[in-house]
């Protein structure tokens, strides 16, 4: 009887999982299992969090939903706390396995793990990879991943030309698996991680888990009709609808890209296409590149001088680093963004642009420090969206311009009436847009008027910002 253990990672779902649809094809009986391992729960070289509080409660509500969908087809996941290289040689030891299904990922520290749990594994036992995290397949590409292009649009564009997106695959109606001890899912205490704050402001609550990511989609797509104003409204700020925030469950593996991608043809096909219906799966796009790339690269996007080998001098300003992170700058469309990030592990690609160009560009802060604390904080967090979109923003990633996002004027572009900024900076509430956006124009006579003292009520900014652009335009 053939047996096969089946290693979830970041594909947390049973539709459209490669991994154990082929694990069931292929063997009897298979061996579902979850390994919560510790050293994705410690620190950062930079000193923060690996998996911060709201993606810890996340992927622990992910892996319980699971285990439910895997139950109702007759089978069990089994959750184990520890390192990988241990707990599966000794599984496939246990249950005489033929083989360990694995997804593959690109990063460098999900690699390192991967060989050492092939490199512990019995000779007897194979160890089997499967790509299942992109849009597009990695041997779809038309040009292999180690000479594809360096910036998106050629990319992109080659892609969409010479490449298809492969039909999602079927859902195993039946898991059969053995008898073992299914394992207690870990609190968030066991993994040395505190409770995530809670928040009403919040524009979702971000349940964990396929079923979760399935609803949401029902939601914004077919019940909501959202998606066919998508590219028009994905800029805004507040609110549950203006993107899809399809990203956490992507991230964990819960909803497969392929499987959107599906549905977005299907509401194409029953409702309407058009540039909005396009520009999700132009996202999803974005999302693939930075997946090759990391392949393409690895390790040299973790570089201050990134994958473009730019000579910067980076600051390490660790007084300023702490105000950016903690959202006391001065400067309130970064301190908005920032507290929503803190208390919902959330925020807007709008928001992740701003707050980024100012830690890069205007303060001049390693870029890298930014990018590990979004690793911590963000609970929709994948390594090669966001160290890639990171050293994008810094200068060193994926684009030949040198540009900054002016936080100003996009503040006031995109949130006209402060409503964005006195959501999460209460203390602004009742400022003009003017004054919300730029209190140091305040003067004491106005800020008597308001009832805000700066530097009391609201911090003074940590630099003069306006001098900051100006001077980054003459440069």
């Amino acid at each position: 009887m053939e047996t096969t253990v089946v290693w979830f990672r970041d594909d947390i779902r049973i539709t459209d999982n490669p991994t154990l649809a082929d694990a069931v094809e292929a063997s009897d009986v298979v061996v579902p299992v979850y390994i919560f391992d510790s050293r994705e729960y410690g620190e950062t070289r930079y000193g923060t969090e690996k998996r911060g509080p709201h993606r810890t409660r996340f992927r622990r509500e992910s892996v319980h939903d699971l285990r439910t969908s895997l139950q109702e087809r007759g089978g069990s996941l089994f959750v184990r706390q520890g390192r990988p290289e241990v707990i599966l040689p000794e599984l496939a030891d246990r249950t005489d396995a033929e083989a360990v299904y694995a997804q593959t990922k690109p990063a460098v520290e999900e690699l390192k793990r991967e060989r050492s749990v092939r490199d512990a594994l019995p000779e007897r036992v194979s160890f089997e990879r499967r790509w299942t995290h992109t849009q597009y397949h990695l041997t779809d590409l038309p040009t292999p991943y180690d000479r594809i292009d360096d910036t998106f649009t050629p990319w992109r564009k080659e892609v969409e030309r010479d490449s298809t997106v492969r039909d999602p695959v079927s859902t195993p109606d039946t898991v059969r698996t053995p008898d073992l001890e299914p394992g207690e899912i870990p609190a968030q205490s066991d993994l040395g991680v505190g409770e995530p704050p809670s928040d009403d402001r919040a524009v979702l609550p971000f349940e964990g888990g396929e079923s979760a990511g399935k609803r949401r989609l029902e939601e914004y797509v077919w019940a909501g009709d959202h998606l066919r104003e998508y590219k028009g409204t994905r800029n805004e700020l507040l609110g549950a609808n203006y993107s899809s925030k399809f990203s956490p469950w992507l991230a964990a593996g819960c909803l497969s890209p392929r499987w959107i991608h599906a549905e977005v043809q299907r509401y194409e096909d029953d409702r309407v296409a058009n540039e909005d219906t396009y520009w999700l799966v132009f996202e999803l796009l974005w999302r693939d590149f930075f997946q090759f790339q990391f392949l393409k690269h690895g390790v040299d996007f973790f570089t201050p001088t990134g994958i473009r080998n730019e000579d910067k001098e980076w600051d390490r300003d660790r007084e300023a680093f702490r105000r950016w992170k903690e959202g006391t700058t001065g400067v309130p469309f970064v301190d908005a963004n920032m507290r929503e990030l803190n208390r919902t592990g959330y925020m807007s690609n709008r928001g992740r642009q701003n707050v980024a160009s100012f830690l890069a560009d205007a303060l001049g802060i390693d870029w890298r420090w930014g990018a590990a604390y979004f690793e911590s904080r963000l609970i929709d967090y994948d390594v090669a969206s966001n160290w890639g979109n990171w050293a994008y923003q810094a200068g060193v990633g994926n684009d030949s311009r040198d540009g900054y996002f002016d936080v100003l004027s996009q503040a006031e572009r995109y949130d006209s009436e402060a409503a964005y900024v006195t959501t999460w900076l209460p203390e602004l509430e009742g400022l003009s847009p003017t004054f919300a956006h730029r209190p140091w124009r305040m003067s004491d006579r106005e800020q008597t008027e308001y009832g805000i003292e700066l530097g009391v009520d609201y911090p003074r900014p940590m630099l003069d910002i306006e001098a900051r652009y100006r001077e980054l335009r003459n440069t």
